[in-house]
């Protein structure tokens, strides 16, 4: 009766060596994508909040320049004096 032997590849490692390598490859590989679309989703997420951040900030400075501005044309009229006519 023949006996079930592992067969050596050319650089003696056996088959099923060969075969748990793939599968932890495998995994690997699974492993990687599952990170990389963690990562592209929170890139995304960081993407959006700068974006809004860059809207706020850019709506705060108009704001400071509409303040600013009426500030000044409330100097030059003599308005906030109560120097009315």
């Amino acid at each position: 009766m023949a006996s079930e032997e592992p067969k050596a590849s050319a650089d003696g490692m056996s088959e099923a060596d060969l075969a748990k390598a793939f599968q932890e490859l495998a995994k690997g590989e699974r492993t990687a994508t599952a990170l990389e679309n963690q990562l592209n989703a929170m890139e995304s997420k960081i993407e959006a909040l700068l974006a809004q951040a860059e809207k706020e900030q850019q709506e705060a400075q108009r704001s400071k320049n509409a303040k600013a501005s009426s500030s000044t044309d409330e100097s030059a009229s003599g308005d906030h004096l109560g120097m009315h006519e």
